[in-house]
């Protein structure tokens, strides 16, 4: 095939099974069709969030209970394996079979999407990359196999979309480091056996003075704080830590000392494609009901869908919900090839999230009353739909990280 525009779509096929498609990006000549692999993987996630997840969406919902045995239900099918070297377990996926997890488990429920994602997709980042073998033979096999969850410990009180500006501690002690502050908003905080901490070593350095630490939940001087009452994704904990006098080993510093921030950063960067692909499965499945009522809903002598106005809004939606996927297929690519894909993963998980909030309140909107009501699902897409554009970056970092993309590239 000759591409000869300098940044051009050709779609060979939009069909279930998922997009086939070629892309030149600049110099780079995507190709976007899945493998037979990723397309197998992906009926398989899709057949697991249809018949195991979706049915209990509802009572996630509305009880806020971890659910426990779905987890262990997607450990069994390896999903915890992903990105994971064949050595510690895993099962050397690629990234784009981690985004289509996270699109089609999203379909069924984002809470479900959440714990998975917070646990392998940012929580364990840190030390599947830059953690010692030791690190990785001791604690890989047990997330992996589902009997350990990870979360991720880097936001404060004061301390947001400002992550240089922590004040949790890691002090020296001789063979050990001990620390001291409080997290906040900290996904699967309350069921986590392992912490990610990030902590300042030296305050006279700034950002350069944060280190990394892996934390047991059983250590002297870690607890559980207050947990939120969110507005969406019930079911997936999201609560405080506290380390007080918490003595850990030296043993337990991920990488080197002082390159904490770094580390969170690319964890959070890897975590955005995965996280666009949630708004994006969230998005989709509020479009499908919405095309699914419009059919049946008869108002002035015919369906809504015959209706001009409900169809210019189904356009839309179909057609935004398009460009998202074509963005988030593209971070995935980028960062299964090794090529750059930061401002690629922040233009995906920007227009994505804002998409998905678009998308379900359009979708809310067809409904009418119904949708109002908690008998359908949109009232839980939309409430579900936001935090898409706030976690990971809310949706002013991720403009400031392109608006810098492109200043860089201009020079």
């Amino acid at each position: 095939m000759d591409v000869r525009a300098e940044e051009a779509f050709t779609i060979i096929s939009n069909s279930p099974g998922g997009l086939a498609i070629l892309y030149k990006y600049g110099d780079i000549l995507m190709d976007f069709s899945l493998t037979e692999q990723q397309t197998m993987f992906q009926k398989m996630i899709r057949d697991f969030a249809t018949n195991e997840i979706k049915p209990q969406a509802v009572k996630m919902d509305q009880e806020g209970k971890f659910p426990a045995e779905l987890f262990k239900q997607a450990a069994e099918l390896g999903i915890f394996g992903l990105t994971i070297d064949e050595k510690y377990g895993g099962n050397n996926g690629d990234y784009m079979c981690m985004t289509l997890c996270s699109e089609e488990v999203s379909k069924a429920s984002a809470v479900m999407s959440t714990i998975l994602l917070g646990n392998i997709s940012l929580g364990f980042f840190p030390i599947n990359k830059f953690g010692t073998e030791a690190q990785k033979m001791k604690y890989t096999p047990a997330v992996v196999k589902g009997e350990k969850i990870c979360c991720f410990a880097l936001t404060e009180s004061g301390a947001g979309s400002d992550a240089g500006a922590l004040q949790t501690t890691a002090t020296k002690d001789g063979d050990y480091f001990v620390l001291n502050g409080n997290k906040i908003f900290i996904t699967n905080a309350a069921e986590a056996s392992i912490a990610v901490v990030f902590a300042t070593e030296d305050k006279s350095k700034g950002d350069k003075g944060i280190s990394a630490f892996v934390v047991e939940s059983n250590t002297p001087g870690y607890s559980v704080g207050k947990l939120e009452n969110k507005m969406g994704i019930h079911g997936s904990s999201t609560a405080e830590l506290i380390f007080e006098n918490c003595r850990i080993s030296k043993t337990n510093q991920i990488g080197e000392g002082g390159k904490g921030l770094r580390y969170a950063m690319e964890a959070i960067d890897s975590s955005r494609v995965t996280v666009a692909a949630q708004a994006l499965g969230i998005a989709q499945a509020a479009f499908d009901e919405a095309v699914s009522y419009s059919k049946t809903r008869v108002q002035f002598g015919k369906p809504l869908c015959q209706h001009q106005a409900i169809q210019w809004m189904l356009a839309d939606m179909a057609t935004q919900i398009d460009a998202a996927r074509l963005l988030v297929y593209r971070a995935a690519w980028l960062k299964d090839q090794g090529k750059p894909y930061v401002k690629e993963a922040s233009m995906a998980k920007l227009y994505a999230g804002e998409v998905s909030s678009f998308v379900t309140n359009k979708a809310l909107q067809i409904h009418g009353g119904y949708g109002y009501c908690k008998d359908y699902p949109l009232e839980r897409f939309l409430r579900d739909a936001k935090i898409t554009e706030i976690y990971e970056g809310t949706s002013e970092m991720q403009r400031m990280t392109i608006a810098r993309a492109l200043m860089a590239q201009s020079t």
